[in-house]
């Protein structure tokens, strides 16, 4: 093997090595990067003696010498080639670029690139720009709305992964702002909290007939991922057919994939809208529909190839603590060999992943259609006015709101209430879209309808 853009080679770790400025380089580059530490610049493998204290150097100079936080944007981990054993630190593309050596700051002595085969200082001029684009939307960065937060739970899962939080697992779980405050991580992670994830069963293919609707949360956003997971699990029925040789059981998902599917949703979830991702089983289909869109800089391609830009790394970090995230970038994979690239939809608001139900054979069926406008049409009559009232323009919630009151004498004192219950499960749904998708909180924030929306306007008007 030989170094490339995303791989570089390290012949062991001493304390003249800047280790530092390579982690850095990969974090500020699209795609991240491998250090391997035991393998000489030539490729041949030297290995490395103490591997254990390695790893502990390694985690605490990453921990502790590089800014913005790079928590729960690596992996270190032991590998063994050629009879010896290597380190391979595995760098994820952070989303708070730049990255800098916290030493130096964001200046071309603090802050890398990755330059081909090797880490170049960044230019002043690309450090300003990157920072400008930094996003303002952290769940890490919002402050909590509640600061009465209790942690009982969290202490028992990391309890039972033989892992104690000692008094001070509010800041090194980044918990708290930058002025000390609960931040909307600790919200999520709190005992009690307002979040609460829905499972929705249909007897129909649209979302007409509701058989079961089931909530989960309030609750530590750990102990809503593992109900998810096990509702989940019995829905998973097994299905046997007998042939002359054996007895083929097949579930009615690949168990790997419809696990990875359900934590991707929770972890990846763009908790600033304040909308948890949600699950919805059809007869012929299970939908995973996550809010937000792919992070700015992956492209499809690169998401498909298994490129990590984990867009909450605080839950990341702490998922993988207590053992539900394996390793960064393993999820999608997984998914992607049971099902392929067709099961994702991305839309500017939303990804949603669409696991079809497996026949008896074991083989699976394609996603079914999308469902019919006309189907479509028996929404809920709160999707009907709103989209009413939308009709062919562009309406802030101020205006929108301002329709109902002129044309169905109906008012909200609240529009964060209005938002979170009529507008948000709309845009989840995929008939509503903001005209501003990257900035949910933009002032010149404004609402259309999707072409899916317009064509349910349509139906919705020739059906009067």
């Amino acid at each position: 093997m030989t170094e490339t853009n995303r791989i570089e080679y390290k012949r062991e770790l001493t304390s003249e090595l800047d280790v530092e400025k390579e982690v850095v380089a990969f974090l500020n580059y699209k795609e991240g990067g491998y250090i391997y530490i035991g393998i000489d610049k030539d490729g041949s493998i030297v290995g490395v003696n103490n591997v254990d204290d390695c790893m502990l150097r390694l985690k605490d100079r990453i921990k502790h010498n590089i800014s913005p936080s790079a928590m729960g944007l690596f992996d270190i981990a032991e590998e063994h080639k050629e009879g010896r054993s290597i380190i391979k630190v595995t760098v994820a593309s952070g989303i708070e670029k730049p990255y800098f050596k916290t030493k130096y700051g964001m200046t071309p002595r603090g802050a890398y690139m990755r330059v081909g085969t090797s880490a170049e200082p960044m230019p002043q001029e690309q450090i300003d720009r990157l920072f400008a684009m930094r996003t303002r939307n952290s769940i890490g960065r919002i402050v909590s709305n509640r600061q009465d937060l209790s942690f009982e739970q969290l202490r028992i899962y990391y309890d039972e992964r033989g892992k104690r939080l000692n008094d001070n697992f509010k800041r090194t779980l980044e918990l708290l702002t930058d002025d000390g405050k609960y931040n909307y991580v600790a919200y999520l992670l709190a005992d009690e909290n307002g979040n609460s994830i829905k499972v929705a069963k249909y007897s129909s293919l649209d979302r007409c007939d509701l058989l079961e609707n089931n909530e989960y949360g309030y609750c530590s956003l750990i102990k809503a991922t593992k109900s998810v997971l096990s509702k989940l699990d019995i829905e998973n029925k097994v299905a046997a057919t007998i042939t002359p040789m054996e007895r083929i059981e097949t579930p009615l998902w690949n168990k790997v994939a419809l696990r990875e599917a359900v934590i991707n949703a929770i972890v990846h979830n763009d908790y600033s809208f304040e909308v948890p991702p949600k699950f919805e089983i059809f007869p012929d289909r299970l939908e995973i529909t996550s809010v937000g869109r792919l992070p700015e800089s992956l492209t499809k391609e690169e998401f498909f190839n298994g490129i990590s830009i984990p867009r909450n790394k605080e839950l990341m970090r702490i998922y993988r603590d207590v053992e539900l995230v394996e390793s960064l970038g393993s999820g999608i994979p997984r998914i992607l060999r049971a099902y392929g690239e067709g099961c994702f939809k991305f839309t500017d608001n939303f990804i949603r992943i669409t696991l079809p139900i497996s026949v008896q054979d074991g083989t699976q069926s394609a996603p079914s259609e999308q469902v019919s406008v006309q189907a479509s049409i028996q929404v809920g009559e709160k999707v009907k006015i709103l989209i009413h009232s939308i009709n062919n323009r562009e309406l802030s919630v101020d205006e929108i709101l301002e329709v109902y009151k002129l044309l169905y004498k109906q008012v909200y004192k609240s529009k964060w209430y209005f938002k979170k219950h009529t507008i948000h499960p709309a845009m989840l749904d995929g008939y509503v879209e903001m005209t501003y998708p990257d900035s949910p909180n933009h002032p010149k924030q404004k609402y259309r309808l999707t072409t899916k929306g317009l064509q349910l306007l349509d139906s919705l008007n020739h059906n009067k």
